[in-house]
């Protein structure tokens, strides 16, 4: 199934995590099944899982019938009625849905589509979209791109962070001694690459 949700699997996925879930406890429950009976069935349906999966990937047909298509909700900036229907979507449905997508103006949309997970995801019209900064034309700063990296989270450290932000204790042992603050106390510490960070201490205990 791989690093998914709940939300995320297929029919066919969520079927069988739940038969899988049950048969795993029939077992427990009853004395007189046996544990073998039990684990041949659940290789049984992790089999199939791993079969439909394959066919799935192999054959658009096939992922298709299983998990459907993505229906489009909103084309040229109309809502259309019949898919809003079909899927059994109210309009509050898809008023809460454009909300959860930063958008609370239903004429800024142009086209949102609903995907196979449930999911809407939505394109704005060109006067409603914000400008990036390459519209702007922002001179791009040094490592720009690299986002700030939390180095220490509830007085752990994470190296991996320091490596990534060109930092190593030393830095970071400074720094402490700068703000007179211990490790044991920090709440989080972000920091990029550049050098920017944010402290936060621990809230002191009532």
């Amino acid at each position: 199934m791989g690093k998914r949700q709940i939300g995320e699997l297929s029919p066919t996925e969520l079927v069988i995590t739940i038969l899988i879930s049950n048969i795993a406890t029939l077992p427990i429950e009853d004395t007189n099944i046996p544990l073998t009976a039990g684990l041949v069935s659940i290789f049984t349906l992790v089999s199939c899982e791993v079969l439909v999966s394959g066919l799935i990937l192999k054959s658009p047909r096939m992922r298709k019938i299983v998990s459907g298509s993505p229906r489009v909700l909103i084309k040229d900036g109309v809502i259309d009625q019949k898919q809003l229907s079909a899927l059994r979507l109210s309009i509050d449905d898809l008023t809460a849905q454009l909300r959860g997508q930063g958008c609370f103006d239903i004429n800024q949309v142009a086209f949102a589509v609903v995907e196979t997970t449930g999911k809407l995801n939505i394109f704005q019209k060109f006067k409603s979209q914000q400008p990036t900064n390459q519209d702007l034309h922002v001179k791009e700063p040094k490592n720009a791109d690299a986002p700030p990296m939390v180095v220490v989270a509830d007085g752990q450290i994470s190296d991996a962070a320091l490596q990534f932000c060109g930092k190593d204790k030393d830095w970071l042992g400074n720094l402490l001694q700068e703000k007179q603050c211990p490790l044991e106390e920090i709440f989080l510490l972000t920091c990029d690459r550049n050098g920017n960070y944010k402290l936060l201490k621990k809230e002191a205990s009532q």
